[in-house]
């Protein structure tokens, strides 16, 4: 299957569209998107692919990726999402849901959403524009494949890194989250240096505050946020 253009390309996307690109090796799931997304004005699929790296050769300035689990390229959801995160883009997986085994792939690189094939359109509008403003997308869906996955308990944080972890994770700053628990913004940000890693050696990274949000809910030390279905 050989890439796909919408018939926005770079010169006649209206400023301030999120341009939306897709992965997916079959036809049938681009064609949904594409007539969901050419009723927006401030969503445009501007183009798609069979492999990541196609759609990437093809448009590299994507603001957000609607990505296939399952691709017939051999790389994994993991690749997938860390190599779209590398050109500044987010990803929203778009997946059937029986494998969970591959979502809680994606979910460790930091994809910002899960999305079900058979979701309503308003659902998966939601999740595009709210991957697009650098918000989770946590649905039942991501919560269930995370709940069950055996990794999830790889990291062991003391009782003084679990508070900093929730302080800052919850949208406190080094100097407040200092302020909380009688400490320099130093040592908070050497402990932050120190939760960072140990994540990272556990193969679930912490490259931004949100992420570090994710794993805190991940790992029940914040509470998972409840999306309505309208929201």
């Amino acid at each position: 299957m050989t890439s796909v253009m919408n018939d926005r390309d770079t010169t006649t996307t209206r400023s301030g569209t999120v341009r939306v690109g897709m992965v997916d090796d079959h036809q049938s799931p681009v064609w949904g998107i594409e007539r969901i997304l050419e009723r927006q004005e401030d969503l445009a699929l501007v183009g798609s692919a069979p492999t990541v790296a196609e759609l990437l050769a093809a448009h590299s300035d994507l603001d957000v990726v609607i990505l296939d689990l399952r691709l017939n390229d051999g790389t994994t959801p993991r690749e997938n999402v860390n190599t779209l995160s590398e050109h500044g883009i987010v990803t929203v997986v778009y997946t059937s849901g029986e494998h969970p085994d591959l979502l809680r792939s994606a979910a460790r690189a930091g994809t910002l959403g899960v999305v079900l094939k058979s979701a309503s359109e308003e659902e998966i509008l939601s999740a595009i524009r709210a991957a697009a403003s650098g918000e989770e997308v946590l649905t039942t869906e991501w919560a269930a494949a995370i709940d069950g996955d055996p990794n999830l308990d790889a990291v062991d944080l003391s009782p003084q890194l679990q508070r900093v972890l929730t302080l800052y994770a919850s949208g406190g700053t080094s100097a407040s989250v200092g302020h909380e628990l009688g400490v320099a913004p130093d040592t908070v940000n050497e402990y932050l240096k120190r939760i960072r890693q140990k994540y990272v050696d556990a193969g679930r990274p912490t490259r931004t505050k949100l992420d570090l949000f994710k794993r805190a809910v991940e790992d029940g030390w914040l509470p998972m946020p409840h999306r309505g279905r309208g929201d």
